[in-house]
């Protein structure tokens, strides 16, 4: 008995010991600190002429991730993300740019023109006020820190449009989502759009559900606007179109009304039910 005794002892205090040194074992995210976020110019200057020379450099310190172990050494994820003043990071416009390890980012007159065209959706030759920040992470969402933010103003140049706009100034559709069918020339005024610039158009109209459709930029004829591939996941709510593709764009799948916009400025339309 006494023997069985001391065995049960040696036991629990053989498992005491392992599980101290398993909890020793553990490493804990003691923070970090916060990046500080600097920039070359608050007015960076956009010119087409100087399209290739450095337009903005930001720069920002490491947020030094701390374990209880030291200093992290797994690689910091960052992501510099810019928006318009006031819109404190929530616009669906907004630019977000994945940086891997680096602590700057550079870009040239071209590249940041382009991004406030074409993703922050900005008119040209208009001053406007943006706003940019650094969120650093370690792997894709862990330890989440963002830096200070920084103002700035810029005004974009025009840049040709993504895809050439029709020479009439008009555009229609036609297709088996459409109340007109297949049949061109198409009514009108109901399946012309609304020229609101040199290269965006847009209409309202009732869709068949589950047809498909083309842009044609002259009633009666057959030169086109339409999609390269049909089968991209989501392209029934919007996407890229070009001229004289492969593939008619897929309408919605429930019949219903809807807003089309068009821009040829940055080569894209979207659906949007009305």
């Amino acid at each position: 008995m006494k023997l069985l005794t001391r065995i049960m002892f040696l036991l629990a205090a053989t498992t005491a010991i392992w599980s101290c040194k398993k909890d020793e074992n553990k490493i804990y995210y003691e923070g970090g600190t916060a990046p500080v976020l600097a920039a070359s110019t608050a007015a960076p200057v956009l010119d087409f002429i100087n399209a290739d020379k450095e337009a903005l450099k930001f720069s920002w310190t490491n947020p030094n991730y701390q374990f209880t172990t030291g200093i992290s050494s797994q690689d910091v994820n960052y992501v510099l993300e810019i928006d318009t003043v006031g819109s404190n990071f929530t616009n669906p416009n907004k630019a977000s740019v994945a940086i891997s390890k680096d602590l700057s980012k550079t870009f040239k007159v071209s590249e940041l023109n382009d991004l406030l065209l074409n993703t922050l959706v900005l008119l040209p030759k208009i001053e406007h006020n943006i706003e940019a920040r650094i969120k650093s992470t370690l792997g894709s969402s862990a330890a989440l820190l963002y830096s200070n933010t920084l103002q700035m103003k810029v005004t974009p140049y025009a840049i040709p449009p993504k895809v050439t706009p029709p020479a009439t100034g008009t555009l229609f559709i036609v297709g088996s989502a459409t109340p007109g069918g297949w049949t061109n020339p198409v009514p009108v005024p109901t399946q012309q759009f609304t020229q609101l610039s040199e290269t965006l158009y847009e209409l309202t109209l009732n869709l068949v559900g589950g047809g498909a459709y083309l842009l044609i930029p002259k009633n009666g004829e057959w030169a086109k606007y339409n999609v390269p591939d049909d089968t991209v996941p989501g392209l029934a709510n919007g996407g890229d179109f070009n001229r004289e593709q492969a593939k008619d764009i897929p309408g919605p799948a429930a019949a219903g009304t809807y807003k089309i916009t068009v821009d040829f400025q940055r080569g894209k339309f979207t659906v949007v039910k009305q």
